[in-house]
Protein backbone atom coordinates (compact mmCIF):
# COMPACT_ATOMS: atom_id res chain seq x y z
CA UNK A 1 0.00 0.00 0.00
CA UNK A 2 1.33 3.43 -0.96
CA UNK A 3 2.06 5.84 1.87
CA UNK A 4 3.45 9.35 2.02
CA UNK A 5 7.06 9.77 3.19
CA UNK A 6 8.12 12.38 5.75
CA UNK A 7 11.36 13.19 3.91
CA UNK A 8 9.37 14.40 0.90
CA UNK A 9 6.55 15.90 2.99
CA UNK A 10 9.08 18.17 4.76
CA UNK A 11 10.55 19.46 1.49
CA UNK A 12 12.22 22.86 1.75
CA UNK A 13 12.01 23.36 -2.01
CA UNK A 14 10.38 26.70 -2.80
CA UNK A 15 7.55 26.84 -5.33
CA UNK A 16 8.94 28.39 -8.50
CA UNK A 17 12.54 27.47 -7.66
CA UNK A 18 14.49 24.44 -8.89
CA UNK A 19 16.62 23.71 -5.82
CA UNK A 20 15.70 23.27 -2.18
CA UNK A 21 17.00 25.63 0.47
CA UNK A 22 19.38 24.16 3.02
CA UNK A 23 17.68 23.63 6.37
CA UNK A 24 19.91 25.68 8.63
CA UNK A 25 19.59 25.45 12.39
CA UNK A 26 19.66 29.20 13.00
CA UNK A 27 16.96 30.35 10.61
CA UNK A 28 15.34 27.61 8.61
CA UNK A 29 13.48 28.07 5.29
CA UNK A 30 10.27 27.47 7.21
CA UNK A 31 11.03 30.36 9.58
CA UNK A 32 11.66 32.46 6.47
CA UNK A 33 8.19 31.42 5.23
CA UNK A 34 6.73 32.74 8.47
CA UNK A 35 8.57 36.02 8.09
CA UNK A 36 7.51 36.47 4.45
CA UNK A 37 3.89 36.00 5.42
CA UNK A 38 4.13 38.44 8.35
CA UNK A 39 5.53 41.19 6.12
CA UNK A 40 3.05 40.69 3.26
CA UNK A 41 0.39 43.30 2.59
CA UNK A 42 -2.29 40.58 2.43
CA UNK A 43 -1.48 39.49 5.99
CA UNK A 44 -1.37 43.08 7.21
CA UNK A 45 -4.90 43.69 5.89
CA UNK A 46 -6.24 41.06 8.32
CA UNK A 47 -5.97 43.70 11.07
CA UNK A 48 -9.26 45.14 9.75
CA UNK A 49 -11.07 41.95 8.78
CA UNK A 50 -13.58 40.41 11.15
CA UNK A 51 -13.11 37.14 13.01
CA UNK A 52 -16.68 36.91 14.34
CA UNK A 53 -17.82 40.48 14.98
CA UNK A 54 -17.45 42.78 11.93
CA UNK A 55 -16.69 46.47 12.51
CA UNK A 56 -16.63 45.92 16.27
CA UNK A 57 -16.40 48.88 18.64
CA UNK A 58 -14.43 47.02 21.33
CA UNK A 59 -10.65 46.93 20.75
CA UNK A 60 -10.35 43.76 22.85
CA UNK A 61 -12.30 41.59 20.38
CA UNK A 62 -10.29 39.46 17.97
CA UNK A 63 -9.82 40.36 14.33
CA UNK A 64 -8.59 37.96 11.64
CA UNK A 65 -5.09 39.22 12.39
CA UNK A 66 -5.13 38.40 16.10
CA UNK A 67 -6.91 35.11 15.39
CA UNK A 68 -4.21 34.17 12.86
CA UNK A 69 -1.39 35.04 15.25
CA UNK A 70 -3.00 33.04 18.07
CA UNK A 71 -3.58 30.11 15.71
CA UNK A 72 0.08 30.24 14.63
CA UNK A 73 1.16 30.20 18.27
CA UNK A 74 -0.94 27.10 18.96
CA UNK A 75 0.25 25.57 15.68
CA UNK A 76 3.91 26.04 16.56
CA UNK A 77 3.42 24.23 19.86
CA UNK A 78 1.44 21.42 18.23
CA UNK A 79 4.03 20.96 15.48
CA UNK A 80 7.00 21.01 17.83
CA UNK A 81 5.46 18.48 20.24
CA UNK A 82 4.37 16.18 17.41
CA UNK A 83 7.78 16.77 15.81
CA UNK A 84 9.52 15.09 18.73
CA UNK A 85 7.67 11.88 17.93
CA UNK A 86 8.18 12.22 14.17
CA UNK A 87 11.91 12.90 14.42
CA UNK A 88 12.50 9.86 16.63
CA UNK A 89 11.46 7.70 13.68
CA UNK A 90 13.34 9.62 10.97
CA UNK A 91 16.91 9.13 9.87
CA UNK A 92 16.94 12.73 8.75
CA UNK A 93 19.21 14.79 11.04
CA UNK A 94 18.63 18.05 9.13
CA UNK A 95 15.04 18.18 10.42
CA UNK A 96 14.40 18.84 14.10
CA UNK A 97 11.13 19.10 16.04
CA UNK A 98 11.29 22.90 16.03
CA UNK A 99 11.37 22.86 12.20
CA UNK A 100 8.10 20.96 12.11
CA UNK A 101 6.70 23.51 14.55
CA UNK A 102 7.84 26.27 12.18
CA UNK A 103 6.06 24.67 9.22
CA UNK A 104 2.79 24.38 11.14
CA UNK A 105 3.17 27.92 12.52
CA UNK A 106 3.74 29.44 9.06
CA UNK A 107 0.81 27.51 7.58
CA UNK A 108 -1.43 28.48 10.50
CA UNK A 109 -0.43 32.12 10.15
CA UNK A 110 -1.59 32.11 6.51
CA UNK A 111 -4.70 29.95 6.85
CA UNK A 112 -7.13 32.91 6.58
CA UNK A 113 -5.09 35.16 4.30
CA UNK A 114 -7.55 34.79 1.41
CA UNK A 115 -10.71 35.57 3.37
CA UNK A 116 -12.87 38.42 2.00
CA UNK A 117 -14.21 41.32 4.09
CA UNK A 118 -16.96 40.81 6.68
CA UNK A 119 -16.06 37.31 7.80
CA UNK A 120 -17.46 34.09 6.38
CA UNK A 121 -20.55 35.91 5.14
CA UNK A 122 -18.18 37.50 2.62
CA UNK A 123 -17.64 34.10 0.95
CA UNK A 124 -21.37 33.37 1.01
CA UNK A 125 -22.18 36.74 -0.52
CA UNK A 126 -19.83 36.13 -3.47
CA UNK A 127 -21.55 32.81 -4.16
CA UNK A 128 -24.94 34.51 -3.84
CA UNK A 129 -23.95 37.28 -6.27
CA UNK A 130 -22.69 34.80 -8.85
CA UNK A 131 -25.95 32.83 -8.72
CA UNK A 132 -28.35 35.80 -8.74
CA UNK A 133 -26.80 38.78 -10.54
CA UNK A 134 -27.72 39.45 -14.21
CA UNK A 135 -24.12 40.60 -14.68
CA UNK A 136 -22.87 37.23 -13.41
CA UNK A 137 -25.39 35.38 -15.60
CA UNK A 138 -23.83 36.95 -18.66
CA UNK A 139 -20.32 36.09 -17.48
CA UNK A 140 -21.31 32.42 -17.10
CA UNK A 141 -22.04 32.22 -20.83
CA UNK A 142 -18.36 33.01 -21.45
CA UNK A 143 -16.90 30.61 -18.88
CA UNK A 144 -16.21 26.87 -18.81
CA UNK A 145 -17.90 24.48 -16.39
CA UNK A 146 -14.82 24.22 -14.10
CA UNK A 147 -14.44 28.02 -14.10
CA UNK A 148 -18.10 28.47 -13.16
CA UNK A 149 -17.71 25.94 -10.34
CA UNK A 150 -14.80 27.93 -8.88
CA UNK A 151 -17.07 30.95 -8.32
CA UNK A 152 -20.34 29.14 -7.58
CA UNK A 153 -18.53 27.39 -4.71
CA UNK A 154 -16.18 30.30 -4.00
CA UNK A 155 -13.67 29.50 -1.25
CA UNK A 156 -11.41 31.72 0.83
CA UNK A 157 -9.07 28.72 1.06
CA UNK A 158 -8.57 28.75 -2.71
CA UNK A 159 -8.17 32.53 -2.71
CA UNK A 160 -5.52 32.14 0.00
CA UNK A 161 -3.49 29.75 -2.16
CA UNK A 162 -3.82 32.24 -5.03
CA UNK A 163 -2.63 35.12 -2.80
CA UNK A 164 0.44 33.18 -1.65
CA UNK A 165 1.43 31.72 -5.02
CA UNK A 166 0.45 34.44 -7.50
CA UNK A 167 -0.72 37.78 -6.11
CA UNK A 168 1.96 38.52 -3.52
CA UNK A 169 5.37 39.11 -5.16
CA UNK A 170 3.72 38.61 -8.59
CA UNK A 171 6.98 39.13 -10.46
CA UNK A 172 8.26 35.80 -9.10
CA UNK A 173 7.24 32.39 -10.45
CA UNK A 174 5.36 30.91 -7.50
CA UNK A 175 4.59 34.29 -5.95
CA UNK A 176 5.99 34.42 -2.41
CA UNK A 177 7.93 31.25 -3.22
CA UNK A 178 7.07 29.59 0.08
CA UNK A 179 8.39 26.09 0.72
CA UNK A 180 6.27 23.23 -0.57
CA UNK A 181 6.08 21.87 2.99
CA UNK A 182 4.34 25.05 4.19
CA UNK A 183 2.03 25.26 1.17
CA UNK A 184 1.07 21.62 1.62
CA UNK A 185 0.32 22.12 5.31
CA UNK A 186 -1.98 25.06 4.49
CA UNK A 187 -4.11 22.96 2.13
CA UNK A 188 -6.83 21.43 4.29
CA UNK A 189 -8.89 20.59 1.18
CA UNK A 190 -6.37 19.55 -1.52
CA UNK A 191 -8.87 19.22 -4.34
CA UNK A 192 -10.45 21.33 -7.10
CA UNK A 193 -14.05 22.52 -7.12
CA UNK A 194 -15.02 20.05 -9.86
CA UNK A 195 -13.11 16.91 -8.89
CA UNK A 196 -15.42 13.94 -9.42
CA UNK A 197 -13.45 11.78 -7.01
CA UNK A 198 -12.66 13.55 -3.75
CA UNK A 199 -10.81 12.65 -0.55
CA UNK A 200 -13.03 11.03 2.06
CA UNK A 201 -14.56 12.88 4.96
CA UNK A 202 -13.24 16.21 6.15
CA UNK A 203 -10.56 16.51 3.43
CA UNK A 204 -13.11 16.77 0.62
CA UNK A 205 -15.66 19.15 2.11
CA UNK A 206 -14.34 22.25 0.34
CA UNK A 207 -11.59 22.99 -2.19
CA UNK A 208 -8.20 24.65 -2.03
CA UNK A 209 -7.28 25.95 -5.50
CA UNK A 210 -8.95 27.57 -8.47
CA UNK A 211 -8.49 26.29 -12.02
CA UNK A 212 -6.09 29.19 -12.56
CA UNK A 213 -3.71 27.76 -9.91
CA UNK A 214 -4.30 24.06 -10.65
CA UNK A 215 -0.84 23.56 -12.19
CA UNK A 216 0.83 25.30 -9.23
CA UNK A 217 -0.95 23.06 -6.75
CA UNK A 218 -0.08 19.97 -8.79
CA UNK A 219 3.59 21.02 -8.61
CA UNK A 220 3.37 21.29 -4.82
CA UNK A 221 1.64 17.91 -4.57
CA UNK A 222 4.25 16.20 -6.78
CA UNK A 223 7.13 17.67 -4.78
CA UNK A 224 5.63 16.49 -1.49
CA UNK A 225 4.52 13.09 -2.77
CA UNK A 226 0.88 13.63 -1.76
CA UNK A 227 -1.22 10.60 -2.64
CA UNK A 228 -3.59 11.22 -5.58
CA UNK A 229 -7.26 10.35 -5.11
CA UNK A 230 -8.22 10.42 -8.78
CA UNK A 231 -6.75 10.03 -12.26
CA UNK A 232 -7.67 13.56 -13.36
CA UNK A 233 -4.88 15.27 -11.44
CA UNK A 234 -7.09 17.54 -9.37
CA UNK A 235 -7.39 15.77 -6.03
CA UNK A 236 -4.93 14.53 -3.40
CA UNK A 237 -4.88 13.30 0.18
CA UNK A 238 -3.98 15.83 2.84
CA UNK A 239 -0.45 16.56 3.97
CA UNK A 240 -0.43 15.14 7.55
CA UNK A 241 0.61 18.51 9.00
CA UNK A 242 -2.58 20.04 7.56
CA UNK A 243 -4.41 18.12 10.31
CA UNK A 244 -2.40 20.09 12.87
CA UNK A 245 -3.14 23.40 11.13
CA UNK A 246 -6.83 22.52 11.15
CA UNK A 247 -6.60 21.54 14.83
CA UNK A 248 -4.86 24.81 15.74
CA UNK A 249 -7.62 26.77 14.01
CA UNK A 250 -10.43 24.65 15.47
CA UNK A 251 -9.26 24.82 19.06
CA UNK A 252 -8.37 28.52 18.86
CA UNK A 253 -11.71 29.71 17.59
CA UNK A 254 -13.68 27.44 19.90
CA UNK A 255 -11.91 28.75 22.98
CA UNK A 256 -11.21 32.39 22.12
CA UNK A 257 -14.51 33.03 20.32
CA UNK A 258 -16.15 31.79 23.51
CA UNK A 259 -14.00 34.25 25.46
CA UNK A 260 -15.08 37.07 23.13
CA UNK A 261 -18.69 35.97 23.56
CA UNK A 262 -18.30 36.37 27.33
CA UNK A 263 -16.83 39.85 26.82
CA UNK A 264 -19.99 40.84 24.94
CA UNK A 265 -22.12 39.32 27.74
CA UNK A 266 -23.44 36.58 25.44
CA UNK A 267 -21.99 33.90 27.75
CA UNK A 268 -22.21 34.06 31.55
CA UNK A 269 -18.95 33.83 33.48
CA UNK A 270 -20.14 30.89 35.55
CA UNK A 271 -20.95 28.92 32.41
CA UNK A 272 -17.55 29.70 30.88
CA UNK A 273 -15.70 28.76 34.08
CA UNK A 274 -17.52 25.45 34.44
CA UNK A 275 -16.79 24.37 30.86
CA UNK A 276 -13.14 25.41 30.99
CA UNK A 277 -12.57 23.65 34.32
CA UNK A 278 -13.99 20.46 32.81
CA UNK A 279 -11.37 20.68 30.05
CA UNK A 280 -8.55 21.49 32.48
CA UNK A 281 -9.56 18.71 34.92
CA UNK A 282 -6.61 19.21 37.29
CA UNK A 283 -8.14 18.10 40.55
CA UNK A 284 -9.19 21.57 41.69
CA UNK A 285 -5.81 23.35 41.37
CA UNK A 286 -7.10 25.91 38.84
CA UNK A 287 -10.36 26.41 40.77
CA UNK A 288 -8.32 27.26 43.88
CA UNK A 289 -6.11 29.65 41.91
CA UNK A 290 -9.18 31.46 40.57
CA UNK A 291 -10.27 32.34 44.12
CA UNK A 292 -7.04 34.34 44.54
CA UNK A 293 -7.72 36.48 41.44
CA UNK A 294 -10.09 39.43 42.06
CA UNK A 295 -10.48 40.58 38.45
CA UNK A 296 -12.89 38.59 36.29
CA UNK A 297 -11.08 39.29 33.04
CA UNK A 298 -7.86 37.87 34.47
CA UNK A 299 -9.78 34.82 35.66
CA UNK A 300 -10.96 34.25 32.09
CA UNK A 301 -7.43 34.67 30.76
CA UNK A 302 -6.11 32.04 33.20
CA UNK A 303 -8.87 29.62 32.24
CA UNK A 304 -8.21 30.15 28.54
CA UNK A 305 -4.45 29.67 28.91
CA UNK A 306 -4.73 26.45 30.92
CA UNK A 307 -7.48 25.01 28.72
CA UNK A 308 -5.40 25.65 25.60
CA UNK A 309 -2.39 23.99 27.24
CA UNK A 310 -4.42 20.84 27.92
CA UNK A 311 -5.88 20.80 24.41
CA UNK A 312 -2.46 21.19 22.77
CA UNK A 313 -1.18 18.14 24.60
CA UNK A 314 -4.27 16.10 23.75
CA UNK A 315 -4.16 17.08 20.06
CA UNK A 316 -0.43 16.33 19.71
CA UNK A 317 -1.01 12.89 21.25
CA UNK A 318 -3.93 12.26 18.88
CA UNK A 319 -1.77 13.25 15.90
CA UNK A 320 0.95 10.76 16.80
CA UNK A 321 -1.64 8.04 17.43
CA UNK A 322 -3.13 8.63 13.96
CA UNK A 323 0.18 9.16 12.11
CA UNK A 324 0.07 5.93 10.10
CA UNK A 325 -3.49 6.57 8.93
CA UNK A 326 -2.59 10.12 7.85
CA UNK A 327 0.46 8.92 5.90
CA UNK A 328 -1.78 6.42 4.12
CA UNK A 329 -4.38 9.12 3.38
CA UNK A 330 -7.00 7.24 5.40
CA UNK A 331 -7.86 9.61 8.27
CA UNK A 332 -11.17 11.29 7.44
CA UNK A 333 -11.90 13.04 10.78
CA UNK A 334 -10.46 16.23 12.26
CA UNK A 335 -8.18 15.64 15.25
CA UNK A 336 -10.45 17.73 17.46
CA UNK A 337 -13.01 14.89 17.33
CA UNK A 338 -10.45 12.34 18.53
CA UNK A 339 -9.36 13.80 21.88
CA UNK A 340 -10.71 13.32 25.44
CA UNK A 341 -12.12 16.88 25.48
CA UNK A 342 -14.07 16.40 22.23
CA UNK A 343 -17.51 16.32 23.88
CA UNK A 344 -16.86 19.44 25.95
CA UNK A 345 -15.63 21.30 22.86
CA UNK A 346 -18.78 20.21 21.05
CA UNK A 347 -20.87 21.72 23.88
CA UNK A 348 -18.93 24.98 23.60
CA UNK A 349 -19.42 25.02 19.84
CA UNK A 350 -23.17 24.42 20.16
CA UNK A 351 -23.48 27.35 22.58
CA UNK A 352 -21.40 29.51 20.24
CA UNK A 353 -23.67 28.74 17.29
CA UNK A 354 -26.76 29.50 19.37
CA UNK A 355 -25.59 32.77 20.96
CA UNK A 356 -22.32 34.08 19.51
CA UNK A 357 -22.33 33.39 15.77
CA UNK A 358 -25.96 34.58 15.58
CA UNK A 359 -25.28 37.74 17.62
CA UNK A 360 -27.67 40.36 16.26
CA UNK A 361 -25.12 43.03 15.30
CA UNK A 362 -22.90 40.50 13.51
CA UNK A 363 -25.93 39.05 11.73
CA UNK A 364 -27.14 42.48 10.62
CA UNK A 365 -23.73 43.39 9.24
CA UNK A 366 -23.46 39.99 7.57
CA UNK A 367 -26.81 40.56 5.82
CA UNK A 368 -25.72 44.03 4.77
CA UNK A 369 -22.56 42.40 3.43
CA UNK A 370 -24.61 40.65 0.76
CA UNK A 371 -25.72 44.03 -0.58
CA UNK A 372 -22.23 45.47 -0.24
CA UNK A 373 -20.54 42.60 -2.11
CA UNK A 374 -23.20 42.46 -4.81
CA UNK A 375 -23.06 46.21 -5.23
CA UNK A 376 -19.27 46.30 -5.64
CA UNK A 377 -19.11 43.30 -7.98
CA UNK A 378 -22.01 44.52 -10.12
CA UNK A 379 -20.50 47.98 -10.40
CA UNK A 380 -16.99 46.87 -11.31
CA UNK A 381 -17.89 43.87 -13.46
CA UNK A 382 -20.55 45.73 -15.46
CA UNK A 383 -17.94 48.42 -16.18
CA UNK A 384 -15.43 45.76 -17.27
CA UNK A 385 -17.97 43.99 -19.49
CA UNK A 386 -19.02 47.27 -21.12
CA UNK A 387 -15.39 48.24 -21.70
CA UNK A 388 -14.56 44.90 -23.35
CA UNK A 389 -17.67 45.07 -25.54
CA UNK A 390 -16.85 48.62 -26.62
CA UNK A 391 -13.26 47.66 -27.39
CA UNK A 392 -14.43 44.73 -29.53
CA UNK A 393 -16.65 47.14 -31.49
CA UNK A 394 -13.79 49.64 -31.67
CA UNK A 395 -16.05 52.14 -29.93
CA UNK A 396 -15.42 54.42 -26.98
CA UNK A 397 -16.49 53.01 -23.59
CA UNK A 398 -19.26 54.75 -21.69
CA UNK A 399 -17.90 57.55 -19.45
CA UNK A 400 -19.22 55.84 -16.29
CA UNK A 401 -17.48 52.58 -17.14
CA UNK A 402 -14.25 54.38 -17.91
CA UNK A 403 -14.36 56.24 -14.60
CA UNK A 404 -15.17 53.05 -12.67
CA UNK A 405 -12.14 51.34 -14.18
CA UNK A 406 -9.89 54.20 -13.07
CA UNK A 407 -10.67 53.14 -9.48
CA UNK A 408 -9.12 49.72 -10.03
CA UNK A 409 -5.43 49.02 -9.42
CA UNK A 410 -3.37 48.55 -12.58
CA UNK A 411 -2.79 44.83 -12.01
CA UNK A 412 -6.57 44.37 -11.90
CA UNK A 413 -7.42 46.33 -15.06
CA UNK A 414 -4.77 45.77 -17.74
CA UNK A 415 -6.33 46.66 -21.08
CA UNK A 416 -3.15 45.73 -22.95
CA UNK A 417 -3.04 42.27 -21.34
CA UNK A 418 -4.13 39.67 -23.91
CA UNK A 419 -5.20 37.18 -21.24
CA UNK A 420 -7.38 39.79 -19.54
CA UNK A 421 -8.94 40.72 -22.87
CA UNK A 422 -9.70 37.15 -23.94
CA UNK A 423 -10.93 35.52 -20.70
CA UNK A 424 -14.06 36.47 -18.76
CA UNK A 425 -12.86 34.11 -16.00
CA UNK A 426 -9.55 35.95 -15.69
CA UNK A 427 -11.29 39.32 -15.56
CA UNK A 428 -13.64 38.11 -12.84
CA UNK A 429 -10.81 36.63 -10.79
CA UNK A 430 -8.94 39.93 -10.88
CA UNK A 431 -11.98 41.89 -9.73
CA UNK A 432 -12.46 39.34 -6.97
CA UNK A 433 -8.77 39.75 -6.05
CA UNK A 434 -9.42 43.46 -5.57
CA UNK A 435 -12.69 43.16 -3.65
CA UNK A 436 -11.65 40.25 -1.41
CA UNK A 437 -8.37 41.98 -0.63
CA UNK A 438 -10.20 44.96 0.90
CA UNK A 439 -10.42 45.43 4.63
CA UNK A 440 -13.88 45.70 6.17
CA UNK A 441 -13.58 49.48 6.47
CA UNK A 442 -12.25 49.91 2.92
CA UNK A 443 -15.06 47.77 1.51
CA UNK A 444 -17.74 49.84 3.28
CA UNK A 445 -16.10 53.11 2.25
CA UNK A 446 -15.74 52.05 -1.40
CA UNK A 447 -19.34 50.82 -1.54
CA UNK A 448 -20.62 54.15 -0.19
CA UNK A 449 -18.63 56.10 -2.76
CA UNK A 450 -19.56 53.88 -5.70
CA UNK A 451 -23.24 54.13 -4.73
CA UNK A 452 -23.09 57.88 -4.09
CA UNK A 453 -23.95 57.45 -0.41
CA UNK A 454 -20.88 59.51 0.46
CA UNK A 455 -18.37 61.54 -1.46
CA UNK A 456 -14.62 62.01 -0.90
CA UNK A 457 -14.13 64.71 1.73
CA UNK A 458 -17.62 64.39 3.22
CA UNK A 459 -18.01 64.10 6.97
CA UNK A 460 -19.50 60.63 7.49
Amino acid sequence: MAVMQWKKLLSARRLGCVRSDAVQQGRSPFQQDFDRIVFSSAFRSLQDKAQVFPLADDDYLRTRLTHSIETASIGRSLGAIAGVGICKKLNYPEIRPNHIGEIVAAASLAHDIGNPPLGHSGEESIRYWFNHSPVAARLKTMMSTPEIADIERYEGNAQGFRVLTRLEMPENPGGMQLTCATLGAIAKYPVSAVAAERPRGVMGRKFNFFQREKALFAEVAATLGLLPVNATGDGWCRHPLAFLVEAADDVTYRIVDFEDGHLLKLVEYGELEALMLRIINDGGETAARLKEIPDRRRKVELLRARALGVLVRQLAAAFLAQEDKMLAGELDQPLIELIPAARILAEIYDISIERIYTYRRATEIGIAGYELTSGLLDAFMSAVVEYVDATARKAAPEPRSRKMLYLLPRECFAHEDAEWQSSAYERLLRILDYVTGMTDTHAVSTFKKVKGISLPGMLL
